[in-house]
């Protein structure tokens, strides 16, 4: 039977599937297993090329897997596959490996016959693979005997012990060392050479095999000269001389010399290109000669020395680094004999002056010291270091000037040289004073600064060591502990010079600041407190930056500071001027320019503002000004600086000593030409002057400002302007004079209470600055003294006494006068284009700084006129400059106000104005200056009004800008129209008018193209803003008007003429409000207009339609005026004009027409406009800007009321409804609506008929009306809620489903403040129950709960009157479970106002009650009730209410509530009482009975409450409640007579005998007779006739 061939990957597969499932499986059955150990054996050892290989890898690892539960059928298969003297298949050694890798115990009772039949195939082996699989299953076995030898009391196999497999091993590594390892195949010996190391691990232990083992060592140090990598082989030397260490049998000392021969020629002899671990090797061997040394330190050092004497430098310095690793041995360290030896080799090589030599010993002397041998380097080492750093240093400064190798090695030499140094510094204690001397000595006088920080490092950690061995003496002497420091002074200023500058030389700055730390007690233990506490800060700042990221000046000034800090410690002392002296000293130490000289001036003049000695100062000082060389910059500013810094603390010293110079050099004034006192230093008069102008100037700008206000006048400024005006004046000495009097000016203006302090010589020195400009060519430029002056003027602007607005504004002309006429420098010139950039900041400067003195929208105007006779000058230059210079001022006024100081109505339009037209400069460069200054304008305007000014905008006009270069003349004016579009967007109405004004002003100032620029700006503005400018079209006209006779140009009057039709034909709305402001069409020629109007009925219907539009907007929510337009739109036309001319077209238009859609608005218009009449909104605000012409007295027939009126009743006559003209005559509608008392009642009146009579679009009204409800005018929200009272009697608004609207607006105007809107809209809602009662419970919660909110309101009688009215109305439509819980809320609301003082409002309440009464059924008769018994006493008295209607609704009230008391006697009695008109006392003494007998406790009650109302204000109450005291009292049981307080109730009755009223005297006169009875009786009087 044929078997399908299965391809290699699917059995790979396969045998993988395999894997994993014996692996979850665990145990299987035994013939499975069986079946599957024969079928891997069998693949595994069929290989067949590659495929066979991956074949056989995976079937190997099947049986791996299989031995973890079944190794004995697995190890079965595989040894009898493994015969003695049969050489196996390949992958049955590597799965034996395998086997025993991962089955130790099981695989131990195996390892012995394993090894030694693999050792009979040996000399079967000839292929390298087989060998290589041979060595790997070796290193492998070896490692599983370590593992089992580990854990052997885990093991519970029998045991073979270490010497057993150590026996049965020996031969294979003889055999493998013997015979394989000479193979020439590389693999081979590398698998060898691996194989060894896990091998040794078993027979190194065994004291005989060693011996043996120590025979084949000359053979593997044969293989150093083979291909083999030596690290491996080394790798093998180093466990063999370890292990004879650490057993104490050392190798053969026979061999001990091809041992030192061959491991020494490795480290000396540069290796083989294929040697890839180099590094690693040379570490190994160190290791191999440590273990030599331990065992042969004699032979070794003496082989040692013995190479040390051959002349080679490789040599040398190989068995050097050999040393160094031997003194450098870990634990245990090496003995002290030993180290003798190697320092005897190491001094036999000390005098060699190779770099590389050099080094190596300064390595082998930091190693001696880290490694605790440093008494043994004392003496002769730190001799040879000393020496190395000496030498080092003096090669290096002296290099040559190109780089070399040996330069390059000599720094190496150095550095090593300063880390030894600071190793050993660090480490060896008891340093020699001369060694500590020398490193000071190099700190301070080396010339190679950069290697300086391992020596501050060095110096430090030898302090630190010197101070700690101190310590205790000095602790015991009662002494601060310090070192001797030969020169602090010096030391100190030497440290603080180079710590200018930080970074360099690897970062100094941290070391020297860290070694003052140290030295602090020994330098000047004044200091030492405070130098502990600021020397971490410095030293901090230092460490959180780099070079690249810290600032100069920063650091500077925390060293200075803490020069000052530190100087302030010694005060009292002549330390400072010691330090200044060597300060002083070391100036000459360093190079001009410095970093490190510029920061010595600075310390040297804060040093010297310290010292006490003020002789000794000059001194110093003065020697300073002698040595200088004034012909150099550098030195010359940097003793300004000193002398600056100096007065701080020493100003008066300082100006004797300048004066004192000034008296010397005055001795030889005629003959300056010749040098002074020192003949390498020329000085010429002029120079010296100019220094000591500056040095007064400096000394004013940094002295206390105490000593400035005495000294800045006499003598610094007088000394200053006396050096300049005894002088030739030549542009040196302008230059420093006003270089002088920007530092005074400066430090004056840094004065302390300023306030009072006015410099005196500020007129002076202005003079003088202004002659030096006016001096200057007006139409050349050679010096830059015409921008030193103006500089100097805007610093001088800037102190007390400031100039007044007329100096501002000539000084400010003056300056423009030096600079604008200047001719512009050809471009080849650099110097002169240079000066003539200068001289157009400095006078950009200048302006700024003196605008700010005037920093509002006047000073920019003040300015932009000084500059407009320039920017409208004829010569292109001028224009050019003036241009850029408005272009500069504009963007410093933009960036010092910003937003916060506007700019005023209509100063942009004017500023915009006057540019604009240079946009079409025939200049390029005036141009694009022009389009900045409108950007910047722009930006200015959007900043302060936050219009829409975004990117696009901003790419739009730069576009624009880009298009200006180089453009014909059309494309000029194509490009600022598109300008003029872009900048139209950001303008106002006001803008935009202020600018039209602006560009006809300029029409004719300057040339044709200019004019046609403005007429351009016009037309565009007009053209994108015509629908905007309804409120401008009158100053707009009266502009183009006013300037149009004098423009001469046809083409220019064309396009002004074309700018007025555009007006006209674009915008009808603006035109109708521009004539409207003309004089009343009544009594003007306009009526011809209006008249044309009218005769265009579609025109006229539109016109009508924007007269409406303006009545409206002064009560529609758009009357708040948010600008100017709103404002004039609003309230600049006077509502008569529009009134008058509405009555002029609704007469003059056709008859025909009947103006029917038109009726709704017309009539909610003018119904509104009578209703705004009536109150505040009446009188409209009067503008400045706007003059009504009237021509004469107007008739009395002409007022608003009046003229509205008619015009309504014309509207009306068009309806042609005879019925409704006759019914608003007869019921007097159109007088009730003239006047302001009746005007709500017409309203409603004029309403309700229109209703009536069905006339009108009723839909389009009310939606009107209902807007008017929504109005934030008060007078139209009263106006259209008294309409909607009526709509709401009638189903209109149900009918046009417009009442949920209605209902929630009406709901809103219950909420509100006024009275009369809150009763009208309760009202309203109250007529919903006539209107639409089918919805009133529908909306009861939001009628209930509204109406009884206006029951809770504090305020007048009108709106809760108004509200219990409309409560009636509801409950009427109401059962009682659709009032809910609003009813407890009515109940007792309405309860409260039976005893209100406002009749009104208790009759209101009494109807509400008697309502809330008929409402009642089962769920609220308990309560009602209550409530009814709660009522009681006030409705039995308020039947005798003053008010009738009060009393008879409470009567009424009575009669629906007295059924609550269920008693038919009751009822039948009130019945009567009704029905007869009887006196009340029958039923009031029915009812006594009735409760003594029932509920007496509530007819005590009932006593007590009505005592409470003999207070009543109202008479008739008082009288009321005494009358029913009486018969209370009558009717009451003993047992509640007893509970009464007699004496209070005859104090009360009492107090009403002085009443007023007499019937209410003799009514308490009658209850007081009723009260002594029971009292003495204590028994109730009978009723009468009641039975």
């Amino acid at each position: 039977m044929l078997v399908p061939q299965i391809s290699t990957q699917r059995k790979v597969n396969i045998y993988n599937i395999l894997q994993e499932i014996i692996q979850q499986e665990g145990e299987l059955e035994e013939q499975c297993v069986q079946r599957l150990v024969a079928i891997a054996s069998k693949e595994m050892r069929e290989i067949l090329e590659m495929e066979g290989y991956l074949r056989a890898e995976v079937a190997s690892d099947t049986l791996v897997a299989l031995s973890r539960n079944h190794f004995s059928m697995v190890m079965y298969e595989m040894q009898h596959r493994l015969r003695p003297l049969d050489l196996a298949d390949e992958f049955v050694v590597i799965t034996l490996a395998k086997l025993a890798n991962g089955n130790v115990f099981e695989f131990m009772p195996y390892m012995g016959i394993t090894l030694a039949t693999i050792f009979t195939m040996l000399r079967l082996v000839n292929e390298a693979k087989m060998r290589q699989v041979i060595c790997s299953a070796m290193e492998t076995f070896c490692e599983t005997v370590q593992f089992y030898l580990k854990h052997l009391e885990d093991s519970v196999y029998p045991v073979m012990t270490e010497e057993q497999f150590a026996v049965k091993l020996f031969p294979m590594y003889r055999y493998f060392v013997t015979v394989w390892l000479r193979s020439h195949n590389p693999e081979v010996k590398l698998g060898v050479i691996k194989s060894l190391k896990p091998m040794l691990n078993l027979l190194l232990p065994n004291d005989d095999l060693r011996e043996q083992v120590y025979d084949y060592v000359p053979l593997l140090l044969a293989e150093y000269q083979g291909s083999l990598e030596a690290l491996f082989i080394t790798q093998v030397l180093r466990q063999i001389l370890e292990v004879s260490v650490a057993t104490r049998t050392p190798v053969p000392q026979m061999q001990l010399h091809t041992i030192f021969t061959e491991l020494h020629i490795q480290v000396c002899v540069r290796a083989p290109a294929q040697q890839q671990y180099v590094g690693q090797n040379v570490g190994e061997i160190e290791h191999c000669f440590i273990a030599l040394a331990r065992s042969y330190p004699k032979e070794l050092m003496k082989f040692f020395l013995s190479q040390m004497e051959t002349s080679k430098e490789a040599i040398r310095v190989g068995t050097l680094t050999l040393i160094r690793a031997v003194v450098g041995a870990d634990e245990p360290r090496m003995n002290v004999r030993t180290i003798c030896l190697a320092i005897r080799v190491v001094k036999s090589s000390i005098s060699d002056t190779r770099p590389k030599v050099r080094m190596a010993i300064l390595r082998i002397m930091s190693q001696l010291a880290v490694s605790g041998f440093q008494d043994r380097i004392k003496g002769w080492g730190l001799k040879f270091v000393s020496m190395q750093l000496t030498l080092s240093t003096y090669k290096l400064t002296n290099r040559r000037d190109s780089l070399h190798q040996r330069d390059l090695e000599e720094k190496m030499v150095h550095k090593v040289t300063m880390d030894t140094v600071k190793i050993i510094t660090s480490a060896v204690s008891g340093m020699t004073h001369e060694f500590w001397v020398r490193l000071l000595c190099y700190v301070m006088e080396t010339d190679n600064v950069e290697v300086l920080t391992p020596i501050c490092i060095s110096l430090t950690n030898l302090a630190e060591r010197q101070l700690h061995a101190e310590g205790a003496e000095a602790k015991a002497a009662g002494r601060s502990r310090h070192v001797d420091v030969p020169a602090p002074q010096k030391l100190l200023a030497r440290l603080l010079v180079l710590m200018s500058s930080p970074y360099e030389g690897e970062g100094r700055g941290v070391a020297m600041l860290n070694l003052l730390r140290t030295l602090s007690h020994s330098i000047a233990p004044s200091m030492a407190d405070m130098w502990e506490l600021e020397i971490p800060l410095l030293v901090k700042y230092l460490e959180e930056h780099t070079k690249f990221t810290w600032n100069q000046k920063t650091w500077e000034d925390k060293l200075i500071q803490f020069l000052r800090h530190s100087l302030k410690k010694t005060r009292g002392s002549n330390w400072s001027l010691r330090l200044g002296k060597e300060l002083n000293n070391q100036i000459e130490s360093f190079d001009s320019p410095s970093l490190e000289k510029s920061f010595l001036y600075r310390a040297l003049g804060f040093t010297l503002a310290t010292g006490l000695e003020a002789n000794k100062v000059e001194l110093l000082l003065l020697e300073l000004l002698y040595k200088t060389d004034y012909g150099k910059d550098f030195d010359r500013e940097g003793v300004i600086l000193c002398f600056g810094l100096c007065a701080r603390g020493q100003v008066k010293t300082v100006l004797n000593v300048l004066h004192d110079f000034e008296e010397r050099i005055q001795e030889s004034e005629q003959s300056w030409q010749i040098g002074a006192w020192r003949k390498d230093h020329p000085w010429r008069r002029e120079t010296v002057k100019s220094a000591l102008m500056v040095m007064y100037s400096c000394v004013a700008l940094h002295c206390h400002w105490q000593m400035l206000r005495t000294h800045v006048d006499a003598p610094i400024t007088a000394k200053i302007i006396h050096h300049y005006t005894s002088s030739s004046q030549d542009i040196g000495l302008k230059m420093a004079f006003m270089k002088s009097v920007v530092q005074v000016t400066k430090a004056v203006e840094n004065l302390g209470d300023t306030e009072d302090f006015q410099f005196a010589q500020k007129t002076t020195l202005t003079a003088i600055l202004v002659a030096i400009i006016k001096a200057e060519p007006p139409d050349s430029l050679a010096s830059p003294v015409r921008t030193m002056a103006l500089d100097a003027l805007w610093h001088l602007s800037k102190v007390k006494p400031f100039y007044s607005t007329e100096e501002n504004s000539e000084l400010m002309d003056i300056g423009i006068h030096s600079v604008i006429p200047l001719l512009p420098p050809g471009e080849d010139n650099e110097s002169i284009v240079a000066l003539y950039e200068n001289a157009l900041r400095a006078l950009e400067q200048l302006m700024g700084g003196l605008m700010c003195r005037q920093l509002d929208p006047r000073g920019l105007q003040e300015m932009v006129q000084l500059l407009e006779k320039w920017i409208l000058s004829e010569k292109e230059w001028e224009r050019e400059k003036a241009v850029n210079l408005h272009l500069r001022l504009m963007q410093a006024y933009v960036q010092s106000i910003g937003v916060c100081i506007p700019l005023k109505l209509g100063q942009f339009g004017t500023l915009v104005g006057l540019i604009a037209p240079s946009t079409c400069d025939t200049h390029e460069r005036t141009r694009m200056a022009s389009a900045d200054v409108l950007a910047c304008l722009l930006d200015l305007h959007a900043s302060q009004t936050c219009s829409s000014w975004d990117a696009s905008t901003e790419l739009e006009l730069a576009r624009c800008k880009d298009s200006l270069r180089g453009a014909t003349v059309q494309t000029v004016f194509s490009v600022s129209s598109r300008i003029a579009e872009v900048a139209c967007k950001q303008f106002n109405c006001d803008d935009v008018v202020s600018l039209i004004q602006k560009l006809c002003e300029n029409i004719g100032a300057m040339g044709l193209q200019h004019d046609r620029a403005s007429v351009t700006w016009i037309g565009a503005f007009l053209q994108m803003r015509v629908k905007e400018l309804e409120d401008k079209v009158a100053e707009i006209l009266g502009t183009i008007l006013a300037h149009l006779p004098v423009v001469d140009p046809p083409e220019v009057r064309q396009r002004l003429v074309e700018g007025v039709l555009l007006l006209a034909h674009h915008h009808r709305e603006t035109v109708l409000t521009s004539l409207l402001r003309q004089p009343l069409p009544m009594q003007s020629h306009l009526k011809e207009v209006w008249q044309a109007v009218a005769e265009n009925v579609p025109f006229a219907r539109w016109m009508l339609h924007g007269l409406m539009g303006r009545l409206q907007s002064r009560f529609t929510p758009r009357a708040t005026a948010t600008s100017k337009a709103d404002v004039w739109r609003l309230a600049a036309v006077d509502p008569l004009m529009i009134l008058c001319t509405i009555q002029l077209l609704i007469e003059r238009m056709d008859k025909d027409d009947t103006l029917r859609d038109l009726f709704p608005d017309l009539v909610y218009t003018l119904l509104m406009q009578l209703g705004s009449s009536q109150g505040p909104e009446a009188v409209s605000p009067v503008l400045k800007t706007w003059r009504l012409i009237h021509t004469g007295t107007l008739p009395e027939d002409i007022n608003p009321q009046r003229v509205t009126i008619k015009s309504m009743q014309l509207l009306f006559r068009r309806l042609s409804s005879e019925r409704l003209v006759r019914a608003l005559e007869e019921q007097g509608v159109w007088a009730l609506l003239g006047s302001s008392s009746t005007f709500l009642q017409g309203a409603g009146l004029l309403a309700r008929l229109c209703i009536q009579n069905a006339e009108g679009s009723w839909q389009r009204l009310l939606e009107l009306v209902l807007r008017g409800m929504a109005s934030e005018v008060l007078s139209c929200r009263i106006s259209s809620t008294a309409i909607c009272v009526e709509f709401m009697r009638d189903p209109i608004l149900y009918q046009e489903k417009l009442l949920k609207p209605a209902v929630l607006l009406l709901e809103q105007g219950v909420d509100q403040r006024d009275e009369v809107l809150r009763v009208l809209s309760l009202r309203a809602l109250g007529n919903m129950a006539l209107g639409a009662p089918r919805k009133v419970r529908q909306y009861r919660k939001l009628l209930l709960e509204t109406c009884l909110c206006a029951l809770r309101g504090v305020g007048g009688t009108s709106v809760p009157c108004a509200g219990m009215e409309a409560l009636a109305k509801i409950l009427a439509e109401l059962r009682e479970g659709d009032v809910g819980s609003f009813f407890d809320a009515i109940s007792e609301q309405c309860r409260s106002f039976f005893d209100n003082e406002s009749e009104l409002l208790r009759v209101q309440a009494f109807h509400l009650f008697g309502a809330l009464a008929k409402v009642v059924r089962i769920s609220k008769k308990h309560f009602f009730k209550e409530e009814v018994r709660k009522a009681w006493v006030p409705l039995l008295l308020h039947c005798q209410d003053p008010c009738p209607d009060a009393a008879q609704a409470c009567l009424e009230t009575m009669c629906q509530c007295v059924h609550f008391w269920g008693c038919k006697a009751l009822e039948d009695s009130l019945v009567r009482r009704d029905g007869r008109g009887a006196d009340e006392t029958v039923f009031q003494m029915t009812l006594c009975s009735v409760l003594t007998q029932k509920k007496p406790a509530v007819l005590y009650g009932f006593l007590l409450e009505t005592m409470t109302y003999i207070k009543s204000n109202l008479s008739r109450i008082r009288m009321a409640s005494c009358s029913l005291a009486g018969v209370i009292m009558k009717q009451m049981s003993e047992h509640y007579l007893k509970k009464l307080d007699f004496a209070a109730l005859r104090n009360s009755l009492q107090e009403l005998q002085l009443d007023s009223d007499p019937g209410v005297r003799r009514a308490a006169l009658d209850t007081l007779q009723i009260l002594d009875t029971c009292s003495q009786h204590r028994l109730p009087t009978p009723p009468e006739g009641v039975s």
